[in-house]
This record gives structure tokens, C-alpha cells and sequence, in this order.
């Protein structure tokens, strides 16, 4: 049994198409704005909250049946209709084309799987089950979501502006290297938890001092 490639894409300024207007796709349109992607949705009819994401802008809504002429130019297909065989269309048009294509709840026909994600700002852990069983990839996101705060994302994003820094600063490799390993593996993420902003700041400064000892 061959593996799947784990991966996180940038869809930042990408075109991406949504075929069907319901709930489910509902869902994949805001993941996909989250991402900064570029959304098309085609569709005859469509939630509310899709309507208004069209009327504001937000996103392109074709209010139509899907044609082929909808995956031009774009990077990712997402298909959440309850018609097999508009899918089954759609998915043929995306395999033609080299478009990586989604169709939900339909393994066989996805190029790749959304997985269940845990995000805490820059922090995202995502777990994955091949497709094999999604409901367990859900209980385990819930599971690690209970431990995982939004201290997690707030370190991440200072270990960013840090890296920066010491980059900046640092020239030598192996000293970034020894000061990076310093933050990681300090105490700055239970004192983020705790709140004690004084006691932070103070081991960070000593992580980016150690290297001169």
C-alpha cells in the first residue's frame, strides 16, 4: 500500500473552483478564503452565507451548472454536489487536465484529503487517515484541541520574530543553531501559559545571550 505525500500548500492568490452550493461546500469555500485563495463557486442554487460572500465580493459565484470551461486556469478542484454523476464529470475534467480535484466523501476520486486540523495561530497540527476513517481524524483533533492552547500559537509566532532576529544579528550557524535549541527548549511555553509576561521576557533574553557565555 502506497502512502500519501504530506504536504501544506500555499494558497495564497491561487484560483480555486467549488462545484455545488450546499453546506459541505459551504465549508470548503471558507477553508479555501482562510488560505487566501481565489474561490469560484458554480452552482444553480447555494447557502445563504455563499450568496452573501458573492454579493460582497468575496468570492465568484456562476449560478449555473458546472461546464468545463469553469476549470480553466484553476489550481484546485473541491466537488460537493449530491449528483454522482455531475461528480464523476467533474473529476474526469480535473484528471484530464492535471487539476487537482476533491471530490468529497468519494475516495477513489480525490488526488488528495483535506485532513482534521488543530490550529493555534502559526501552529497547525493536521491528522490524517488516508481517507480510511475521517470520524476518527475528528476525534483525535478534538482530543488534541483540549491540551493544545492558544499559548502554543503565541510561542510559535515569538520563536518567528526571534528566528528573524537572531538571523539578523547572528552570523555564525552553529550559535543560531545552539540559541534556537535554547528557546525550544525552555520554559517560555508553560510561562506563556501561566501569563507571566516579566518572567518571559527575562528567559528570552537570556536563550539570545546564552551563546556569548
Amino acid at each position: 500500500m502506497t502512502h500519501l505525500f504530506p504536504v501544506f500548500l500555499n494558497l495564497e492568490g491561487k484560483p480555486c473552483l467549488v462545484v455545488g452550493g450546499g453546506l459541505v461546500a459551504l465549508r470548503k469555500v471558507e477553508s479555501l478564503l482562510e488560505c487566501g485563495a481565489v474561490v469560484s463557486v458554480v452552482s444553480p442554487a447555494a447557502e445563504d452565507r455563499i450568496y452573501e460572500l458573492a454579493d460582497r465580493g468575496a468570492v465568484i459565484w456562476r449560478q449555473d451548472t458546472v461546464e468545463v470551461k469553469d476549470l480553466d486556469g484553476k489550481f484546485m478542484v473541491f466537488i460537493a454536489t449530491d449528483n454522482q454523476e455531475v461528480n464523476q464529470q467533474v473529476v474526469d475534467w480535473c484528471r484530464e487536465r492535471r487539476v487537482l480535484v476533491n471530490a468529497v466523501d468519494d475516495p477513489p476520486n480525490c488526488d488528495f484529503y483535506v485532513p482534521a486540523v488543530v490550529r493555534q495561530g502559526s501552529l497547525q497540527l493536521a491528522i490524517s487517515t488516508e481517507g480510511r476513517s475521517p470520524m476518527f481524524a475528528r476525534r483525535l483533533r478534538e482530543q488534541i484541541q483540549v491540551q493544545m492552547g492558544p499559548e502554543y500559537g503565541e510561542f510559535v509566532d515569538l520563536l518567528g520574530d526571534l528566528r528573524d532576529q537572531v538571523k539578523e544579528t547572528v552570523p555564525d550557524i552553529a550559535k543560531r543553531k545552539f540559541i534556537f535549541e535554547k528557546l525550544v527548549n525552555s520554559d517560555i511555553l508553560d510561562l506563556l501559559k501561566s501569563g507571566d509576561r516579566k518572567k518571559v521576557e527575562e528567559r528570552v533574553e537570556e536563550c539570545m545571550s546564552s551563546w556569548q557565555d
